[in-house]
């Protein structure tokens, strides 16, 4: 609780055979009645002293720092019941860190700033947050979205409520002895310019298809060929309502807050896939790809598997260099099996059958029981708690 080793603790609390607390020497007395209640009384709050600080000190070595995330859908966990493979970027992030370090991912589809307040689900967070624990929030998303009637509140304005909104997640995770690390958005995939539109209609179309367009209607857009008139990424968090990935890093420096700048680091890795590489970043689905999104899908918010492994990766590292006391945690691994779908694989035969012949290399296991298969590939697997795999 204050530092203290449980030997100190007990030092501390020694117990002489007399019933007093830290009595160094013994003592010769003349006990009558009243005295020996006194002396036992004082025996007995004595020992329930001890017991109660003996287990705090137990409690308190058991517990794991725990990463809680807080955000929209972008890092939230995924139905894979279906087979889908829209990932969000915390729900892979286990696989980044050692199991030194748990990570708890509450991010909620649709959610932004206020919406994840108001639905209690910020509470529920708090409440589960001891002294050293850290919470990674990241909105915007969904704060850019103006409220419509009959729907719940979720725009959040730069420079007046999204601030009002991150400071609060900041000093209330600091009231619970938390550590919050802020993070603006990831980027969308758009490579289609509305300055270099043609016409009023091209315009139009241009800007229903940035910030003004709901992420979580994108799900439902069918595969086909897109618009291109751009080799650069067009960035698409700056509405004019103000840019919200800048609020993020200004709260942050005002708080003296961690800051990751995940804006960036999403750009720069939708930018180095290019126009048709980036699209493996995302849900691109031909039509009968997957069985249960039979027209396919072209949603350029969403990640898929490989598009989430990646972004953590790069996020995992940017946390290391924000937060220099998780870095020693960082780990990466180009194949993490996990039957929960919080890897790059679901079955250690579909890692395998993916490296190359003369390749050594780990596999991380994260959970479920798996077979090693018979191959002749130099491999070293590292199994987590809950992860087992066997011959």
């Amino acid at each position: 609780a204050s530092g203290l080793a449980s030997w100190q603790w007990l030092t501390m609390l020694r117990l002489t055979k007399d019933g007093y607390i830290g009595a160094p020497q013994r003592h010769t007395l003349n006990l009558n009645q009243t005295s020996i209640k006194t002396h036992n009384m004082h025996r007995t709050l004595s020992l329930a002293i001890l017991t109660a600080i003996c287990l705090l000190v137990t409690s308190s070595s058991e517990h794991k720092t725990t990463i809680f995330m807080v955000g929209d859908s972008t890092m939230a966990d995924k139905d894979i019941s279906t087979g889908s493979p829209e990932r969000g970027w915390g729900m892979v992030l286990q696989g980044c860190f050692t199991d030194d370090i748990i990570v708890e991912n509450h991010a909620k589809n649709g959610r932004s700033s206020i919406s994840f307040i108001n639905e209690g689900l910020w509470q529920k967070v708090l409440e589960r947050i001891k002294p050293g624990d850290y919470v990674f929030i990241q909105f915007g998303h969904n704060d850019e979205k103006h409220d419509k009637p009959g729907k719940a509140k979720r725009f959040a304005k730069p420079g007046s409520s999204f601030d009002d909104n991150l400071t609060r997640y900041v000093s209330e995770t600091r009231e619970r002895g938390g550590i919050p690390v802020l993070f603006n958005s990831v980027e969308r995939r758009l490579f289609f310019d509305a300055r270099k539109a043609e016409s009023a209609k091209r315009d139009s179309l241009a800007r229903s298809k940035t910030a003004k367009a709901d992420d979580e209607t994108l799900r439902d857009v069918e595969y086909g060929d897109e618009e291109v008139n751009t080799l650069y990424l067009v960035p698409t968090h700056y509405t004019l309502d103000g840019d919200y990935t800048a609020v993020p890093r200004i709260v942050a420096k005002k708080t003296g807050t961690p800051f990751v700048d995940a804006t960036t680091i999403s750009h720069n890795m939708e930018q180095d896939h290019g126009v048709v590489g980036s699209r493996k970043l995302h849900v691109w689905l031909k039509p009968g790809e997957i069985a249960s999104i039979p027209k396919g899908r072209r949603d350029n918010t969403h990640y898929s598997i490989y598009g989430a492994h990646v972004i953590a990766n790069l996020l995992a590292d940017a946390i290391g260099d924000a937060v220099p006391a998780l870095k020693p945690y960082v780990r990466h691994y180009d194949y993490v099996v996990s039957a929960e779908g919080r890897g790059n694989y679901m079955t250690v035969e579909d890692a395998v059958a993916d490296i190359p012949q003369g390749k050594k290399t780990t596999i991380l296991i994260l959970d479920g029981k798996h077979k090693r298969p018979s191959t002749g590939k130099n491999i070293r697997y590292e199994a987590r708690e809950g992860g087992e795999v066997t011959k």
